[in-house]
């Protein structure tokens, strides 16, 4: 990279060619000295539809001021932003995935059309934050990420709950367990105040993973959106993104093989959310490394599961920084040899650097002693069989079943396996599927944190399982498979399954297979065709015919690349 902190913005600012462009920001308030000095764009996924992003704008605030101090120039701007667990069991889901890539999209072409020396994105809802990733990658200019935070946990009845309380409710409420009035009060107090959803689920598994992989600094993501130390994190990053554009360091320089690695362990450590396979899949593919879906499970296999974090745990992310924060997960994991403390980040030093000055408070239970894990094995694994030749994804936290066979209950869309559920028609042993919701069927790969929120609050947690070409939502737990693939739309076996075929989850020999001989299976799928689209024109549609399968990420591929 050029050692002209300008390189970039002089292209646009400087001389008499550009007289106009500077007259243009003039009439806003920029002067001479502000587009003279390196010009930051502040990537804010703000949006006023949901908790998670709420405080992003006011966040910006105290980046800029960093950004100032250090001698640059702050350019605000937005992007898309949706709400999973707002979207959640409707169409509305679909455009989640959808966004992930909308959102690159726009960092990437804002980021070449004002030709910004730097960026610090301000992420938190699930899709912004593997997106902003993917938009910086992509432009490969010095850049931070800053995460906006968790949202505190809810009260109810003295104990600590998050929004997968609420879900669960619903179900509990539908088998009438609990009253109307209990659901209600479930309801009021889930969600105090602004902030991303409030257990390692895709939100804080992602600002984990970014940490980790050393886009974000290190200490700036386990502080909860509320907290006035959200603020000097803010203007902190404004000048750390200063610092990396005087000294040339770039994302790429920063996503190194190892750093994947280190990142996968960390999910799998924490018992993160499946998500973060397609996501991490994705930046991947942007920076044209080699990653596999195998490796997720190698990792894992190898990586205790140290954290006691819901939706399978006892505590909520709130806990992880009040336990001692990221830093401490990081310092255990390299303590431990589970992770590579060499590995670089933002700030200029390394990862064993940033983690060694973590603080453990005293009697904290969340982040297990070096040695003690929960489990000696992480929370992700792959299952491959005749049902998923390209691979399915499944967590475990140590208590699910490691073993079921049952009969298919075959559903072609999230609503009708809902309906099932609510209306009691699911029996104990059943194998829920819900097929036709993938990256290209759905679109979008929609979460069902609805229906398996429901099967574990009508009490089948423990005797049904569930599985999708969908994804789950990082709030999901019980014996849930997702991301089958080849999806059922582009003819993979979950397409050929009918109600009463016996299904296989074996955990421990990683297979996930269905009780036909090939030749039934080839007979079933001699007359199958492709389902007609859902959509026929717009985003949904291009998504459609773009998206790749959710063994490769599900990213969006360029038609005759």
């Amino acid at each position: 990279m050029s050692t002209d902190p300008r390189a970039r913005s002089r292209v646009i600012m400087d001389g008499k060619s550009r007289a106009a462009a500077r007259s243009y920001f003039k009439s806003i308030g920029f002067s001479d000295a502000d587009l003279a000095r390196p010009i930051i764009g502040i990537a804010n996924t703000w949006i006023e539809t949901m908790p998670c992003n709420y405080t992003l704008r006011d966040l910006a605030g105290p980046v800029k001021e960093g950004i100032r101090a250090a001698g640059g120039t702050p350019m605000e701007f937005n992007t898309v932003a949706v709400s999973d667990g707002i979207t959640m069991g409707t169409e509305g889901m679909k455009t989640s995935l959808v966004s992930r890539d909308l959102i690159a999209d726009s960092i990437e072409l804002m980021g070449r059309a004002y030709m910004f020396d730097a960026i610090v994105a301000l992420v938190a809802c699930d899709k912004t934050i593997p997106g902003a990733a993917m938009g910086l990658a992509r432009l490969n200019i010095p850049s931070v990420i800053l995460y906006g935070g968790s949202i505190m946990p809810g009260v109810y009845q003295g104990r600590e709950i998050t929004i997968q309380h609420v879900f669960e409710a619903i179900g509990a409420n539908a088998a009438g367990r609990i009253t109307d009035d209990e659901l209600k009060a479930i309801e009021d107090v889930a969600c105090p105040g602004p902030g991303a959803c409030g257990g390692q689920y895709t939100a804080n598994t992602m600002a984990t993973l970014m940490e980790i992989l050393g886009l974000s600094p290190m200490g700036s993501a386990s502080i909860p959106a509320v907290d006035p130390r959200k603020n000097e994190q803010g203007f902190r990053c404004g000048q750390v993104v200063m610092d990396l554009l005087r000294r040339g360091v770039r994302p790429r320089d920063l996503l190194t093989p190892t750093a994947f690695e280190n990142a996968i362990a960390s999910v799998a450590a924490t018992g993160g959310s499946t998500n973060a396979v397609l996501h991490m899949l994705a930046l991947a593919r942007e920076i044209g490394m080699e990653l596999d879906i195998d490796d997720f499970d190698r990792i894992s296999a190898r990586t205790p599961l140290y954290l006691d974090l819901m939706p399978g745990g006892r505590f909520t992310a709130v806990d992880v920084d009040r336990a001692g924060g990221i830093q401490l997960i990081a310092k255990r994991l390299i303590e431990a040899g589970h992770i590579d403390g060499s590995a670089m980040t933002v700030t200029g030093r390394t990862l064993a650097e940033e983690s060694a000055t973590a603080v453990e408070t005293p009697g904290q239970e969340v982040i297990r002693p070096l040695g003690q894990p929960l489990k000696p094995t992480g929370g992700l694994v792959i299952l491959k069989g005749s049902l998923a030749p390209e691979g399915a994804v499944v967590k475990v936290a140590g208590h699910e079943r490691s073993f079921h066979k049952g009969p298919a209950r075959v559903f072609d869309s999230e609503e009708a396996a809902m309906s099932a559920v609510l209306t009691r028609q699911v029996q104990p042993g059943d194998v829920v599927v819900i097929r036709y919701e993938g990256p290209r069927g759905g679109p979008g790969m929609r979460e069902m944190l609805g229906v398996t929120a429901a099967i574990v609050g009508q009490g089948l947690g423990e005797s049904v399982a569930l599985i999708t070409d969908g994804r789950f939502s990082g709030a999901t737990r019980g014996l849930m498979v997702g991301h089958v693939a080849p999806e059922a739309a582009r003819g993979g076996p979950i397409a050929a399954l009918r109600d009463g075929d016996e299904v296989t989850i074996d955990i421990d020999g990683r297979r996930l297979d269905l009780g036909l001989s090939q030749d039934e299976l080839t007979a079933r799928m001699a007359g199958w065709q492709p389902p007609t689209p859902r959509y026929t024109w717009g985003v949904m549609a291009r998504y459609a015919a773009c998206v790749s399968s959710a063994s490769q990420g599900a990213v969006l591929e360029t038609p005759g690349a």
